[in-house]
């Protein structure tokens, strides 16, 4: 909700950085364009928390509940940018908004799960330099038309990809490098996982 507010606000204020050679960035580029990043990476913060490794071996009610939740979560934020930015400039911003969020949070979970909690902003914060350094392509999501096909094309894979990531849990990850499809978990299985987790924790000094 802040940041929908803040970019119904301040969205048209242009941001001064540097370029590799970018003309178009002598004006700066809006903070509207941007925003949405800080928006997808506040949603995974609800994969974090104190006791996050453990509830990665969490049965899979638990996994289904979360999933819930964070789906619950990206829809509600979605709705509220859509209607700030309609409000504020046009439908049109309002979708390009949504589809930046959308993009960048299934970055976030891909970032997530190749380099961990802490840095689920890491991935998404690179994508966002390459689009400042080399605006106005037809890579550029944050710039291109509400209607353009092939960046909602992209905002589906993308956030597809994010979300299989967050499935390739410790106990899939283990069972597919073994060759076999994971089964359902059990209270054995869910046991030994956190047993593991105790044992490699590192002892506070």
């Amino acid at each position: 909700m802040v940041v929908a507010v803040l970019s119904a606000v301040f969205g048209g204020v242009r941001v001064a950085l540097p370029s590799i050679g970018g003309e178009d960035l002598a004006t700066g580029v809006p903070y509207r364009r941007e925003l949405p990043l800080l928006s997808a990476v506040f949603l995974t913060a609800a994969f974090g928390g104190p006791m996050a490794a453990h509830e990665e071996t969490g049965a899979c009610a638990l996994y289904r509940l979360r999933n819930a939740y964070c789906a619950g979560l990206t829809l509600l934020a979605c709705a509220l940018s859509f209607g700030t930015e309609a409000f504020a400039v046009g439908p049109g911003q309002g979708a390009v908004f949504v589809r930046s969020v959308l993009i960048w949070l299934g970055l976030a979970l891909l970032s997530i799960r190749l380099l961990g909690q802490q840095l689920g902003w890491a991935i998404p914060l690179a994508s966002a330099l390459l689009l400042v350094w080399y605006p106005s392509g037809w890579w550029d999501w944050t710039a291109n038309s509400p209607s353009d096909v092939l960046s909602w094309w992209g905002a589906g894979i993308v956030l597809a990809g994010g979300t299989a990531a967050t499935a390739v849990t410790p106990w899939r990850g283990r069972a597919l490098r073994r060759g076999r499809p994971p089964a359902r978990r059990g209270t054995a299985s869910r046991l030994a996982d956190r047993s593991h987790l105790i044992s490699t924790r590192t002892p506070a000094e």
